[in-house]
Protein backbone atom coordinates (compact mmCIF):
# COMPACT_ATOMS: atom_id res chain seq x y z
CA UNK A 1 0.00 0.00 0.00
CA UNK A 2 1.30 3.45 -0.79
CA UNK A 3 2.22 5.69 2.14
CA UNK A 4 -0.68 8.05 1.40
CA UNK A 5 -3.17 5.19 1.26
CA UNK A 6 -1.76 3.68 4.45
CA UNK A 7 -2.07 7.02 6.26
CA UNK A 8 -5.64 7.43 5.08
CA UNK A 9 -6.54 3.81 5.84
CA UNK A 10 -7.65 3.23 2.26
CA UNK A 11 -6.26 1.16 -0.55
CA UNK A 12 -7.04 1.66 -4.22
CA UNK A 13 -6.92 -0.92 -6.98
CA UNK A 14 -3.63 0.60 -8.11
CA UNK A 15 -2.19 0.24 -4.59
CA UNK A 16 -3.12 -3.45 -4.61
CA UNK A 17 -1.49 -3.95 -8.00
CA UNK A 18 1.72 -2.26 -6.85
CA UNK A 19 1.71 -4.37 -3.66
CA UNK A 20 1.33 -7.58 -5.69
CA UNK A 21 4.33 -6.52 -7.78
CA UNK A 22 6.58 -5.85 -4.80
CA UNK A 23 5.92 -2.18 -4.02
CA UNK A 24 8.95 -0.20 -2.90
CA UNK A 25 11.08 -3.33 -2.62
CA UNK A 26 10.79 -3.82 -6.40
CA UNK A 27 10.29 -0.29 -7.75
CA UNK A 28 12.40 2.78 -7.11
CA UNK A 29 9.30 4.87 -7.75
CA UNK A 30 6.11 2.81 -7.27
CA UNK A 31 3.27 4.06 -9.44
CA UNK A 32 -0.04 5.30 -8.11
CA UNK A 33 -1.84 6.34 -11.30
CA UNK A 34 -2.55 4.67 -14.62
CA UNK A 35 -0.25 7.16 -16.37
CA UNK A 36 2.61 6.34 -14.01
CA UNK A 37 1.91 2.62 -14.56
CA UNK A 38 2.08 3.24 -18.32
CA UNK A 39 5.44 5.00 -17.96
CA UNK A 40 6.82 2.14 -15.82
CA UNK A 41 5.61 -0.41 -18.38
CA UNK A 42 7.32 1.59 -21.15
CA UNK A 43 10.60 1.48 -19.20
CA UNK A 44 10.16 -2.18 -18.33
CA UNK A 45 9.34 -3.44 -14.86
CA UNK A 46 12.22 -4.64 -12.72
CA UNK A 47 12.60 -8.43 -12.92
CA UNK A 48 12.17 -8.42 -9.15
CA UNK A 49 8.51 -7.45 -9.60
CA UNK A 50 7.93 -10.69 -11.50
CA UNK A 51 9.74 -12.71 -8.84
CA UNK A 52 7.69 -11.16 -6.03
CA UNK A 53 4.44 -11.74 -7.93
CA UNK A 54 5.24 -15.38 -8.70
CA UNK A 55 6.30 -16.08 -5.12
CA UNK A 56 2.84 -15.00 -3.98
CA UNK A 57 1.00 -17.06 -6.60
CA UNK A 58 2.66 -20.43 -7.25
CA UNK A 59 -0.08 -21.37 -9.74
CA UNK A 60 1.06 -18.60 -12.06
CA UNK A 61 4.71 -19.53 -11.58
CA UNK A 62 4.31 -23.09 -12.81
CA UNK A 63 6.36 -24.09 -15.83
CA UNK A 64 3.25 -24.56 -17.99
CA UNK A 65 1.81 -21.18 -17.03
CA UNK A 66 4.49 -18.51 -16.62
CA UNK A 67 5.19 -18.18 -20.36
CA UNK A 68 1.49 -17.98 -21.23
CA UNK A 69 0.63 -15.39 -18.60
CA UNK A 70 3.68 -13.11 -18.67
CA UNK A 71 5.50 -14.07 -21.86
CA UNK A 72 8.67 -15.11 -20.02
CA UNK A 73 10.06 -18.59 -20.60
CA UNK A 74 11.16 -20.56 -17.57
CA UNK A 75 14.79 -20.38 -18.75
CA UNK A 76 14.64 -16.59 -19.16
CA UNK A 77 13.03 -16.27 -15.74
CA UNK A 78 15.79 -18.38 -14.19
CA UNK A 79 18.45 -16.19 -15.86
CA UNK A 80 16.77 -13.01 -14.63
CA UNK A 81 16.47 -14.42 -11.13
CA UNK A 82 20.17 -15.29 -11.13
CA UNK A 83 21.12 -11.85 -12.47
CA UNK A 84 19.14 -10.18 -9.71
CA UNK A 85 17.15 -6.99 -9.47
CA UNK A 86 19.17 -5.13 -12.12
CA UNK A 87 17.42 -6.97 -14.96
CA UNK A 88 14.31 -5.45 -16.49
CA UNK A 89 11.41 -7.05 -18.30
CA UNK A 90 10.68 -5.79 -21.79
CA UNK A 91 7.64 -3.63 -22.53
CA UNK A 92 5.44 -6.54 -23.63
CA UNK A 93 6.32 -8.67 -20.60
CA UNK A 94 5.76 -5.71 -18.28
CA UNK A 95 2.36 -5.05 -19.83
CA UNK A 96 1.33 -8.69 -19.44
CA UNK A 97 2.56 -8.74 -15.85
CA UNK A 98 0.62 -5.56 -15.09
CA UNK A 99 -2.56 -7.04 -16.59
CA UNK A 100 -2.11 -10.30 -14.66
CA UNK A 101 -1.61 -8.37 -11.41
CA UNK A 102 -4.66 -6.22 -12.18
CA UNK A 103 -6.83 -9.32 -12.70
CA UNK A 104 -5.45 -11.06 -9.62
CA UNK A 105 -6.13 -7.92 -7.54
CA UNK A 106 -9.72 -7.89 -8.82
CA UNK A 107 -10.10 -11.63 -8.06
CA UNK A 108 -8.84 -11.06 -4.51
CA UNK A 109 -11.35 -8.21 -4.08
CA UNK A 110 -14.24 -10.28 -5.40
CA UNK A 111 -13.37 -13.59 -3.71
CA UNK A 112 -11.97 -12.26 -0.45
CA UNK A 113 -8.51 -13.84 -0.26
CA UNK A 114 -5.40 -14.61 -2.28
CA UNK A 115 -5.98 -18.33 -1.81
CA UNK A 116 -9.52 -18.10 -3.19
CA UNK A 117 -8.28 -15.99 -6.10
CA UNK A 118 -5.57 -18.52 -6.92
CA UNK A 119 -8.08 -21.40 -6.82
CA UNK A 120 -10.40 -19.43 -9.10
CA UNK A 121 -7.61 -18.84 -11.62
CA UNK A 122 -6.60 -22.51 -11.67
CA UNK A 123 -9.99 -24.24 -11.94
CA UNK A 124 -12.23 -24.53 -15.02
CA UNK A 125 -15.12 -22.04 -14.99
CA UNK A 126 -18.43 -23.01 -16.54
CA UNK A 127 -19.17 -19.44 -17.67
CA UNK A 128 -15.83 -19.44 -19.52
CA UNK A 129 -16.70 -22.64 -21.41
CA UNK A 130 -14.88 -24.72 -18.80
CA UNK A 131 -11.58 -22.97 -19.46
CA UNK A 132 -9.22 -22.10 -16.63
CA UNK A 133 -8.99 -18.31 -16.22
CA UNK A 134 -5.19 -18.61 -15.91
CA UNK A 135 -5.06 -20.03 -19.46
CA UNK A 136 -7.14 -17.16 -20.82
CA UNK A 137 -4.67 -14.56 -19.55
CA UNK A 138 -2.36 -15.40 -22.47
CA UNK A 139 -4.26 -13.03 -24.80
CA UNK A 140 -5.88 -9.61 -24.38
CA UNK A 141 -9.26 -11.06 -25.45
CA UNK A 142 -9.02 -13.86 -22.90
CA UNK A 143 -7.96 -11.47 -20.15
CA UNK A 144 -10.98 -9.31 -20.95
CA UNK A 145 -13.26 -12.36 -20.63
CA UNK A 146 -11.84 -13.10 -17.18
CA UNK A 147 -12.25 -9.45 -16.13
CA UNK A 148 -15.87 -9.40 -17.30
CA UNK A 149 -16.57 -12.64 -15.45
CA UNK A 150 -15.11 -11.19 -12.24
CA UNK A 151 -17.30 -8.09 -12.62
CA UNK A 152 -20.38 -10.32 -13.05
CA UNK A 153 -19.36 -12.31 -9.96
CA UNK A 154 -18.91 -9.07 -8.02
CA UNK A 155 -22.46 -8.07 -8.91
CA UNK A 156 -23.82 -11.55 -8.16
CA UNK A 157 -24.53 -12.43 -11.80
CA UNK A 158 -23.40 -15.95 -12.67
CA UNK A 159 -23.86 -16.89 -16.30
Amino acid sequence: MTDTAAAAGTETGMDRIVDLLGGKSAFDHPFSTALEAHENIQLGFPAKSLMVFLNQFPTIGRVDTIDKVVGVSLRTFQRQKKAGAKQRLNREQSGKLYKAAEIVAKAVDVLGSRQAAERFLDEPVMALERKRPIDLLSTPAGAELVERHLVRMDYGVYT
